[in-house]
């Protein structure tokens, strides 16, 4: 950790030197992670809740989704880096992609390709995946949105959908049982009790971007609702990346008594959308707008129908809280690419978690415990890509995973203000291919995973606004299909490894940090550093694509750190609520290496820059209007290769927001980005060995203007 050390070092001083009186004002609740600057509450009922609007009718809160600043307060009891952000973060913006969400959390990597693909990485998770996702699972109120064998796609994320989007880094996901590096991410969507009668929105901006969204909810006794609805189309920035979709969603919740609610969900997803392709480093900066020929010639999409039915309760007793559901998942991916893929998924599972708290020798004591059950049968079927249309069968597959998790945690307050915390999770995955017919040179095969996951920390509430935190935590991902199971027949020097041949990735995680907020600042700070075996990278390629093996041991270390400072107030309004400028800055920095590896030595990892960098300089009036520029900035390039030979270009983008929010019934925005339209490289696919031919590079969206106005009763 030597990279780290002095870091670390002067982080922990920093926390344990500042003086009491910086800290001489009114101590405030902990807010949301994602650091902003603080609105005034102009509703009309009192509520603990600054997240709320001014003209929701008070009605008992739910028991079964927390709201905003319950999810903070219950979210920051975590000993490591998490984050609640709340919807006034990313709804006064186009809100079109996941980045526009989570870009502001230091850590997370989200960039987009086409459409709404995205690259997302958290701690460097899934950095051989540049296609779906792998290495963090994604949750929508506590459904999983992967798939049970553990791919995501971002398609089915609404982001105007939501009120809260929560994320947890690395083994401090244990409430959902998740086994990766990255983590896990949960949106929340809102329910009759926090939401308007009636709420639209109308997006429109570059490139062909239109999106129509409303939403409406209300409770009447024991009984609330809550539907939302949106239809989006995109021309897109580069050739042969137009898409369209509609998405709904919609939850029923009702208290049969102060302590027991009941609410269902229904979730369905029409998505249809072009691929443009990776394309080589010249042509990504020299000509961004091009696909690739043989994306355009073969017509490559990604079109995905979902449908997603779920039930959660929550009873509480005297000291004891139980949540439990079911839920289950068809999905329907129709993905013509090399191949026409013909790929339906049916996921089911159940869950259940139990929080009790309660004094044990006059000291406080919360007891956490869970089980969840993630399984699924996917019918893999791929045909001929006949210039898009479906042509003879090529291979014909079942595909069963199951994952069963169960998961125990505790926290002994050996002091009214600090925490010891130790917990475990278990995990049996099953990943089994039954094979009915294959050209492909498919292969059946059954592997079993038994992995065990530890943690122990500690968490200090210095003040009830300022956190000290650490952990030691383990975790563990079981690999999906999609690891080593493209047979590698046209390239036989290569031959494939097949998927039940491929381990599980395993990490040990060492963490520290701070977090805080005062009325004229904030920061969020976490130093950690990953000890990988058996990493899920590529190793070797056949034509441009790569196959996923495991590495030796790998490490992920890096720095995470957000901040905000109110650098002038009082310019043109004063009082308790003066107006301000408000800076904002998140900085991610990753040193992602082999470690002594056979091939690659000390190599960097491909696939993600050493340092990121977003901020922004906003003047903020009580009113709800704001302006200001913002930057995103990545000053180094990254290699795409584990040999270190081909790297990206560093970029530096700059943009202006506009926005007003009455905070009742009224919001707006104009927002222009890229406005030097710099020709820049979002995000790459990486292999072992690349040349300056690979194509591998996903050119980023050049200048663009978005506008957007939203009305509530």
């Amino acid at each position: 950790m030597s990279r780290l050390s002095c870091a670390c070092c002067a982080a922990i001083a920093l926390a344990i030197a500042m003086p009491d009186h910086a800290f001489a004002q009114t101590p405030t609740q902990l807010p949301e992670l994602v650091v902003n600057a603080p609105r005034p509450d102009t509703r009309s009922a009192p509520s603990t809740d600054p997240h709320t609007h001014a003209d929701v009718p008070a009605a008992p809160a739910s028991l079964t989704v927390p709201t905003t600043a319950e999810a903070t307060a219950a979210i920051e009891r975590t000993p490591g880096a998490v984050a609640v952000v709340p919807d006034t973060r990313f709804k006064t913006t186009p809100a079109a992609t996941l980045k526009d969400m989570v870009d502001w959390v230091p850590g997370v990597w989200a960039q987009p390709k086409w459409g709404d693909d995205t690259r997302l990485s958290i701690r460097g998770s899934g950095l051989s995946r540049n296609f779906h996702l792998r290495g963090v699972q994604l949750y929508m109120d506590v459904i999983p949105i992967n798939t049970s064998d553990g791919y995501g796609d971002f398609q089915e994320i609404d982001p105007i959908a939501y009120r809260y989007v929560e994320v947890f880094k690395g083994a401090n996901a244990l409430r959902f049982g998740a086994n990766s590096l990255g983590g896990a991410i949960n949106f929340v969507t809102p329910t009759g009790r926090d939401a308007h009668i009636f709420d639209g929105r109308i997006d429109g901006g570059s490139f062909g971007y239109f999106r129509g969204a409303a939403s409406s909810g209300g409770a009447y006794g024991p009984a609330d609702y809550f539907v939302s609805g949106s239809a989006q189309r995109i021309d897109g920035y580069r050739d042969h990346s137009w898409g369209q979709s509609e998405r709904g969603s919609a939850n029923f919740g009702y208290q049969f008594s102060p302590d027991f609610e009941t609410r269902f969900y229904l979730n369905a997803n029409t998505v249809r959308q072009r691929i443009p392709g990776e394309v080589t480093k010249d042509s990504a900066l020299n000509s961004p707008r091009t696909a690739w020929t043989d994306n355009v010639v073969n017509d490559w999409q990604r079109n995905i129908d979902t449908v997603r039915i779920a039930s959660k309760s929550t009873l509480r007793l005297d000291n004891t809280t139980i949540d439990f559901g079911v839920f289950g998942v068809d999905r329907h991916l129709m993905h013509p690419i090399f191949q026409w893929l013909d790929y339906r998924y049916k996921d089911y599972g159940g869950f259940v978690r139990a929080v009790d708290e309660r004094l044990i020798w006059g000291h406080r004591n919360r007891f956490t415990t869970g089980f969840n059950i993630l399984n699924g049968t996917i019918d893999a079927n791929q045909y001929v890509n006949a210039g898009g249309f479906k042509g003879a069968l090529l291979s014909s597959r079942v595909q069963r995973p199951e994952n069963y998790s169960v998961y125990a945690e505790n926290a002994f307050y050996v002091l009214p203000s600090v925490a010891l915390v130790a917990g475990t999770q278990f995990l049996y995955a099953v990943r089994e291919q039954q094979v009915n017919f294959s050209l492909n040179g498919d292969v059946p095969g059954r592997s079993s995973f038994n992995l065990w996951s530890p943690k122990a920390g500690f968490l200090w509430d210095v003040d009830p606004s300022w956190q000290v935190f650490g952990n030691i935590s383990r975790s563990a991902e079981a690999p999906s299909f999609g690891e080593s199971v493209a047979p590698n027949f046209l390239n036989p020097t290569f031959p494939t490894i097949p998927f039940f041949n491929i381990r599980a990735q395993t990490a040990t995680t060492y963490e520290i940090g701070t977090r805080g907020r005062r009325p004229d600042y904030s920061w969020d700070l976490s130093l950690y550093r990953a000890n990988i075996r058996d990493e899920l990278q590529c190793f070797y390629s056949s034509f441009g694509t790569c196959n996923v093996t495991n590495a030796d041991r790998t490490v992920h270390q890096g720095i995470e750190a957000g901040a905000g400072l109110s650098l002038m107030k009082g310019l043109a309004a004063r009082g308790s609520d003066p107006d301000r400028i408000w800076l904002n800055l998140a900085y991610t920095y990753n040193d992602f290496h082999y470690d002594n590896d056979a091939t690659f030595g000390n190599n960097r990892l491909p696939g993600a820059p050493p340092h990121y960098v977003r901020a922004e300089l906003l003047y903020k009036h009580p009113s709800g209007f704001s302006i200001g520029p913002n930057i995103e900035w990545v000053p180094t390039s990254y290699y795409v290769d584990s040999a270190n030979t081909v790297t990206t270009s560093p970029y530096l983008l700059w943009g202006v927001r506009a926005a007003y929010d009455d905070g009742k019934t009224f919001s707006a925005y104009i927002e222009g980005r890229n406005l030097s339209d710099q020709a820049y490289i979002s995000s790459t696919s990486i292999i072992d060995r690349a040349t300056p031919a690979s194509r591998l590079f996903n050119p980023g969206t050049g200048r663009a203007a978005y506008a957007g106005i939203r009305f509530r009763l």
